[in-house]
């Protein structure tokens, strides 16, 4: 078996290098391989980015168009209504009171959930403990 056969594991590969110059290869590799793994992450991030505008495309798309099939909807409804009380004005009315309604529901229920949101609370209340600490230490 010669010095450079791989099967060898006990033998060096490079056995006319010194420690220093192996040293100094170790970290020109190590360098490479950062930078070979920074562009990579770049790469996929660039891609994923890519991505997820693609997505958001869609769903401003989608939700446009929900949008406006809701609209859609609601004429349809106050027409027939307008059609069954024999008065375009009394259908449209009740429509109208129908979804304010609906909106006042919601707003309600979106105010009350949004009044028990905290952001971050652990991360305020880390923060809020070394201010104290660093007022114990000033002291």
């Amino acid at each position: 078996m010669s010095a450079a056969d791989p099967a060898d594991a006990t033998q060096p590969l490079e056995p006319d290098k010194s420690l220093g110059q192996l040293l100094s290869r170790l970290t020109e590799d190590f360098g490479a391989l950062v930078s070979t793994q920074i562009a990579l992450a770049r790469v996929e991030a660039k891609e994923e980015l890519r991505r997820t505008a693609k997505s958001a495309q869609l769903l401003g798309a989608g939700a446009g168009a929900a949008y406006f099939a809701a609209l859609l909807a609601l004429f349809t409804i106050a027409w027939a209504l307008a059609d069954a009380f024999d008065s375009a004005w009394l259908g449209f009315l009740v429509t109208t009171v129908i979804v304010a309604v609906a909106a006042a529901l919601l707003l309600v229920a979106g105010r009350r959930r949004m009044s028990e949101v905290q952001p971050m609370p652990e991360t305020t209340e880390t923060i809020q403990e070394d201010v104290q600490w660093a007022r114990r230490q000033v002291s």
